[in-house]
């Protein structure tokens, strides 16, 4: 997991009030939990944001339901973080959403519609990508991207759609807080899927410290909400479960030269 220098996390990142109680014993490894695909009254939404954990609701702008999901989430003591839509190598354009930033827009416009996006999505601390496997490989619309991240003081999730990825060169450039996904909990859609990822998590426990898993709201939704309240307890025997920020808080980002 890429990360950055404790003095740039100190001045571009505000932890929010996590409202959830912590759990009984104290652990040395934590697991973030990522759910995407908030903000059009997706299925799973009322089921995710009702779990008993602090988990990071990412968001998507200029949809239906994205301040009533945005308020919900920090109401429930969850982290938000924009959910922006990003040009893939391929899928359908529906999937997308409005103000959708493709490589073909001009600097002027990637900047404008990224500053938008975060205007619409209130308490959100941090981004990260909606699809987007041609835009987080493309060097020049992903500069700007950061670049209005480090302006508005947000950090930066790549979900890892491609392997092609200059974020984490962009990102350690610029300065900009950031991590990486690690593992999808649904990107198939059936439960037995989804629980064969929850049990990967599980083991990914035992041997990472920090570990980020992403699911979603909308077609798989309320399955992974039905799998996560069955595993969270499960998870919280061997982890601490924490937002995004929290996660950056607790990294050790002292050089290795100055290490003694």
């Amino acid at each position: 997991m890429k990360k950055i220098s404790f003095l740039t996390l100190i001045l571009f990142l505000i932890p929010p009030i996590i409202l959830a109680a912590p759990p009984d014993e104290d652990h040395e490894k934590q697991v973030a939990i990522v759910i995407d695909d908030f903000g059009n009254g997706m299925k799973g939404t009322a089921e995710i944001l009702s779990l008993p954990v602090p988990i990071t609701a990412a968001i998507m702008p200029f949809l239906s339901t994205t301040e009533e999901d945005a308020r919900l989430a920090h109401k429930n003591g969850h982290e938000v973080i924009v959910h922006l839509p990003m040009e893939p190598i391929s899928g359908k354009k529906s999937w997308l959403g409005p103000g959708v930033i493709t490589t073909d827009l001009s600097n002027e416009e990637v900047k404008k519609r990224v500053h938008a996006a975060i205007d619409d999505v209130p308490y959100a601390v941090g981004m990260n990508n909606h699809m987007g496997s041609k835009v987080t490989a493309d060097e020049r619309v992903m500069r700007i991207i950061l670049e209005v991240c480090k302006e508005r003081n947000l950090y930066y999730l790549d979900s890892k759609t491609t392997g092609k990825s200059v974020v984490p060169k962009l990102a350690s450039e610029l300065h900009v807080p950031y991590l990486e996904n690690e593992l999808f909990f649904d990107e198939q859609y059936t439960t037995s899927h989804i629980i064969k990822q929850a049990n990967l998590l599980m083991t990914r426990i035992d041997q990472d410290n920090e570990i980020i898993a992403i699911g979603h709201v909308g077609i798989a939704g309320e399955k992974t909400a039905s799998v996560l309240k069955q595993y969270v307890p499960l998870v919280e025997k061997k982890a601490d479960t924490v937002t995004l920020s929290e996660l950056l808080l607790e990294i050790d980002f002292t050089p290795k030269e100055q290490k003694t």
